[in-house]
């Protein structure tokens, strides 16, 4: 069976290799395409800059090719955009062109090929989807309904660290008790649902198999196989992994919520009234015959790694920062206390009137971006941009980060440092005002979670920054602050320790 496999590999390659010149030479004579390194058939690029495109190794690339330039990852082209106007013509000017999602063999099995909102195509089921999810999900509305349970659960992570008593002395993983949190806050948007501590086993279950669904998609490991079909068979254990992890998540997302919320609904009046949370507008949908139930499946599936990972990861890189920076953490302690008065805790329209907790939050999305390379786009048909062709199908990345993070357009950006967003860069805002500032992207595929991101990153930081002072662990003058990227994220390396020593009212 080997020998075949083998033979079958060595007769692909050799047709590749063919067909791969063929098409280059077809190509070079009528197409002006970016700039980039010189390919080798089949392989592109991909021996030569390997299998980690980050944000870092894509923007020494740009450095030495250009704002937009062009790698051949075995049979797909992947255009990088690192300027401003780049990426104004890929999100805004040319929204519509760009506006369909590349996925890749992983993504496929997690999505079900595109059948969510976040990875399908642009077109009539994005459409769909985006109508679907923006009422239940990203509205002011939503805010107004649910900040109060948010400042509920800032506060039980407060009481919770003040009870603990090593977290005073020796220090807590306080990520562990955020990332309930975050699970709190959205299972009761989504489900009217909440757990009860870090020990529910329901909430074990989840995040064991949410990470895994993280870990398994952000990993570097399979792109030889997405890159050069013909090596997909080496792929298969990684994939048949892939699929019974996307097996057991949906089915506990049926079982234990969707049809909780069915039978809750079947026993109400069938009226708009009656909607609690956002997965009852969902089956809505599906009752109407808009969207089916795997659609509802994918809907769960998005909001458990895009509303509820990129979030944690946020609130735990503006707390590392803070740590690191002990004299920003004392000007922001000192803006809450002269604002709100030392011991009033903070609520939801309380972050609009504190300029220096939005500057941190702002300073913290810049510096550390969740997603530094925004979710890719793609052109589903041939495309210009810069001047260049851009072939059907090739994946678009948005250099998000080095767009926030370029010395030639922002001072001293190797700097946290807030008061930028107070001094020099003050009319910056989160929402895509300037194209050199996209933590959540801008246009028709951008991040409606940012109408929830902002203000739980505010309630959050700013509730524990007002009730203890925030430390590095014994023997340690800084928190190890090493980045761990993966397809398209940025979150930190080691979930750190941190000494929460409590403040006296």
């Amino acid at each position: 069976m080997d020998l075949l496999l083998l033979e079958k590999t060595l007769l692909g390659l050799f047709a590749a290799i063919t067909l791969s010149i063929v098409i280059s030479k077809l190509r070079g004579k009528r197409l002006r395409l970016p700039p980039g390194p010189v390919p080798v058939p089949i392989f592109g690029n991909w021996l030569q800059v390997g299998d980690d495109l980050n944000h870092r190794n894509l923007a020494a690339l740009a450095r030495k090719f250009g704002d937009a330039f062009l790698l051949r990852m075995g049979q797909r082209n992947l255009v990088v955009v690192s300027s401003p106007p780049l990426a104004r013509e890929v999100l805004h000017t040319q929204g519509v062109e760009f506006g369909s999602r590349t996925r890749n063999v992983v993504f496929d099995i997690f999505t079900g090929k595109g059948q969510d909102m976040v990875f399908t195509v642009y077109g009539d089921h994005w459409r769909k989807m985006r109508r679907i999810m923006t009422v239940p999900f990203f509205t002011n509305k939503v805010v107004q309904q649910y900040h109060t349970g948010w400042e509920a659960e800032a506060q039980s992570v407060v009481d919770d660290v003040r009870a603990d008593p090593k977290a005073a002395t020796d220090g807590i993983v306080l990520r562990n008790r955020l990332q309930l949190m975050m699970y709190n806050n959205m299972y009761r948007i989504m489900f009217d649902r909440r757990f009860d501590s870090m020990n529910d086993p329901l909430f074990l279950q989840l995040k064991a198999l949410n990470g895994e669904r993280s870990r398994l998609a952000q990993s570097f490991e399979y792109n030889y196989g997405d890159f050069i079909p013909i090596l997909r068979p080496f792929l298969r254990g990684y994939l048949k992994i892939c699929k019974e992890v996307k097996e057991r998540r949906l089915k506990l997302f049926k079982d234990y919520f969707l049809e909780e919320r069915k039978k809750l609904s079947s026993t109400k009046p069938s009226n708009n009234a009656e909607l609690k949370c956002a997965i009852d507008h969902i089956l809505d949908a599906q009752n109407k015959g808009e969207i089916n139930e795997d659609n509802v499946l994918y809907i769960v599936e998005n909001i458990n790694v895009a509303a509820i990972e990129t979030t944690l990861w946020s609130i735990e890189w503006g707390i590392a920062e803070l740590v690191n920076h002990p004299e920003i953490q004392k000007k922001l302690r000192n803006e809450l206390d002269a604002v709100l008065g030392p011991g009033n805790p903070i609520t939801e329209p309380d972050t609009h009137k504190l300029p220096y907790l939005q500057a941190v939050i702002k300073e913290t999305l810049r510096f550390r971006m969740a997603i530094p390379l925004l979710v890719p786009h793609m052109n589903l048909h041939d495309a210009k941009l810069g001047g260049y062709d851009i072939p059907a199908e090739s994946k678009i990345l948005v250099n998000a980060w080095l767009l926030a993070n370029n010395p030639e357009q922002w001072k001293k950006p190797e700097e946290f440092r807030p008061e930028r967003f107070l001094e020099e860069e003050s009319h910056v805002e989160a929402n895509g005002n300037d194209f050199r500032y996209l933590p959540f992207g801008v246009g028709r595929r951008s991040c409606p979670g940012i109408i929830l991101a902002l203000p739980i990153l505010g309630i959050t930081i700013g509730r524990l920054v007002q009730n203890f002072e925030l430390l590095p662990p014994p023997g340690q003058d800084k928190l190890d602050t090493t980045e761990k990227g993966g397809q398209f994220s940025l979150h930190i390396l080691k979930h750190y320790t941190v000494v929460a020593k409590p403040r006296v009212f």
